[in-house]
This record gives structure tokens, C-alpha cells and sequence, in this order.
């Protein structure tokens, strides 16, 4: 089996929905623990979420500043959102959100990583890409909205940003994981080494 994570799944004895919001809810499992007892486990649900390191020929990544209320910080990102549609293909909703946000399209696409982001109380799991060969979109811009209407721009070169996460300066979990990630992947075994862009991913299954 080798050093990997296994699925696994502990018995559940009852199960309620304390909230739902538009897009996520709170559940909270009675889980029935390895001694037998039976403990209260509240989580949010989440639909999965999209990410994409894109990275320009001068070794820059696509970046955006944003709003998040949350934590009560600009942070910058890059560009990331949710899978809508249930067994949304995530190759295809990782193109959308790079040209809603950032007006890019690329033309070689590869899997960097994917993660749970907080697996103690969350069960988002993202899938996060790596896209290159980059041109400006094509058609109108994508009207923005909300945080989103106060969002900038920037290309960052990569290195700079290895700096900031390491710093201190960076947070935002995706720019952290997949700037580090494609670091590593380049010090080892090069990009041609990573997934195909339609690599199954069992955390959220989809159709191709």
C-alpha cells in the first residue's frame, strides 16, 4: 500500500443538520470512538473547491488580492472557487474561475496537488492545478461582484512568493500549498512527472 492516506469511515449512529447556508451547512455525527463510546463531531459540509497556480513564461504566477472576511485580512490568492455543480468536472471549473478572475486561459494543464484544507472541521477538499502556456481570455469580461469588485491583480515572480509563505507574509492555503508543491516539484522530478489534468480524485468523483 506504501505511505498514503486509506479511507476509512467509523460508524455513525445519528446525524443532524444544526444549519445550511447557500452554499454550506453544519452537521454534527454521533461517531462511535475505537472504545466503544459514542462523541458528538460537528463539521461544515462543503461542495470542494478549484484552485490554480498559473505560471507565465517569465516564471510569474497569476496572483489576486482579496477580502476575506473571515479572518479580517486582504489576502493574497490564486485564483480558486467552488464546484457548483455536483460531479462538476474540476479541470472545467478551474478554466472558469481563471477567466472570471483573472481573464487568463492556458493551454497545459496538469494536477499539482490535491488537499483537505481543514480536515478537523471541514470536509472542503480542494484540487489544485497547475496551468501554463498562458494567454489573455477570450470574449467579455466577467462581470464582478461583492469582495470580488475590489479584487487586484498582479504576476508575482515565483520565487518572491516562496519567500513571503516562508516569511509569514502569505497565508491564504492554496497560494501556500501550491507554490511550495510546484518548488518541490521542480527541484525533483520536473512538471512532466505530475498528473494529467483528468486524474481521478476520489475525494470528489466526476465525470470526465
Amino acid at each position: 500500500m506504501g505511505f498514503q492516506d486509506t479511507p476509512e469511515e467509523w460508524q455513525v449512529t445519528a446525524t443532524e443538520t444544526p444549519f445550511a447556508g447557500n452554499k454550506t451547512s453544519v452537521r454534527t455525527d454521533e461517531v462511535v470512538m475505537p472504545d466503544g463510546t459514542v462523541v458528538r463531531r460537528d463539521y461544515q459540509v462543503h461542495p470542494g473547491s478549484v484552485a490554480v497556480l498559473a505560471l507565465d513564461e517569465d516564471n510569474r504566477v497569476v496572483v489576486l488580492r482579496q477580502y476575506r472576511h473571515p479572518v479580517r485580512h486582504k489576502l493574497w490568492e490564486i485564483p480558486a472557487g467552488l464546484l457548483d455543480v455536483p460531479g462538476e468536472n474540476p479541470l472545467h471549473a478551474a478554466q472558469r474561475e481563471l477567466y472570471e478572475e483573472a481573464y487568463v486561459k492556458a493551454e497545459d494543464w496538469r494536477v499539482l496537488t490535491d488537499v483537505y484544507t481543514t480536515p478537523g472541521g471541514c470536509d472542503e477538499a480542494v484540487r489544485i492545478f497547475l496551468a501554463r502556456s498562458l494567454s489573455e481570455a477570450d470574449g467579455e469580461r466577467f462581470e464582478v461582484s461583492e469582495e470580488e469588485a475590489d479584487m487586484e491583480l498582479a504576476r508575482v515572480p515565483l520565487q518572491e512568493l516562496v519567500r513571503g509563505v516562508l516569511a509569514g507574509e502569505l497565508h491564504n492555503n492554496c497560494l501556500v500549498v501550491g507554490v511550495l508543491s510546484l518548488v518541490a516539484v521542480l527541484a525533483g522530478d520536473g512538471i512532466d512527472s505530475l498528473r494529467p489534468a483528468d486524474a481521478p480524485w476520489p475525494a470528489r468523483p466526476f465525470e470526465a
